[in-house]
């Protein structure tokens, strides 16, 4: 058996101190990435309690940039918003943060008053796959994910004992769980689709004329306010072509909306 040299003594731990010292040094910059953006929040915080609602949007926005995509911060950013009686970047925070944070009672509340504030009652009716998976408007993504991710565990195991002791319980549960599983799997088939096609948009102009081509010569056919919620279908030479549920559709300046999903846009 060969037996440690002073010298691989000392390799040993020269290697354990380096790999130590990685970590520590990570950690040490994670937590400095963290106190970092929560000092940014509690500024962005602070501003807005004190009127500084500009303020208070600039640094909203500067941890939403560096790519802290949280519910709490968007809902934030849309209460500073509508302080400043901009209701169209109001109702676009506030249902970006509805995608993170569906289940939020305050989030409902001010989103559900911010839409009242507008001019163009357009509602969004449900279909076929909204009204059978009802439950998934109530969850995320990740949750959806997670629940099925679970679930599948879960009859992987039933299987498995059932495999080595087959037993009248296992035969049951692995049924009751092959059930669930399919659902939760479709569920998050659903869940996924919408996220990724979810090509929802705000009018945040105070005033949008909605026309027949991407012109300013063409034919007028209606117009939209600050804060409707309109779908978007393409973009080109700064025009974007919108539709409404009541099948009207037209163009609109590209700069005069903006995409809710970001992760999609």
């Amino acid at each position: 058996m060969r037996r440690f040299a002073a010298k691989d003594w000392l390799r040993f731990v020269g290697g354990t101190l380096g790999v130590f010292a990685v970590v520590y040094l990570l950690a040490a910059s994670s937590e400095a990435e963290t106190n970092g953006w929560e000092e940014v929040f509690f500024t962005a915080n602070q501003a807005y309690k004190e009127g500084r609602f500009e303020e208070a949007i600039d640094r909203y926005g500067r941890l939403l940039d560096s790519g802290h995509r949280n519910g709490h911060l968007y809902y934030n950013l849309g209460n500073a918003h509508f302080r400043l009686n901009q209701i169209g970047r109001a109702i676009l925070n506030y249902e970006r943060a509805h995608l993170l944070l569906p289940r939020d009672a305050d989030l409902k509340f001010s989103l559900g008053y911010a839409r009242d504030q507008t001019q163009d009652a357009i509602s969004q009716p449900k279909g076929f796959v909204e009204t059978t998976f009802f439950w998934l408007h109530t969850m995320t993504l990740h949750e959806v994910f997670w629940g099925f991710a679970g679930l599948n565990l879960l009859f992987w195991a039933v299987l498995l004992v059932r495999l080595f002791r087959p037993s009248e319980w296992t035969f049951y549960a692995s049924v009751i769980l092959l059930v669930l599983w399919l659902i939760a799997s479709a569920s998050f088939g659903v869940k996924y689709f919408k996220e990724q096609t979810d090509d929802r948009a705000v009018i945040l102009a105070e005033e949008v004329d909605v026309l027949a081509g991407p012109d300013t010569e063409d034919t007028l056919l209606f117009k939209l306010h600050e804060g409707a919620i309109v779908l978007l279908e393409r973009s080109e030479d700064g025009w974007s072509l919108v539709s409404l549920p009541d099948n009207k559709r037209g163009w609109v300046k590209k700069e005069t909306l903006e995409k809710i999903n970001r992760v999609t846009s």
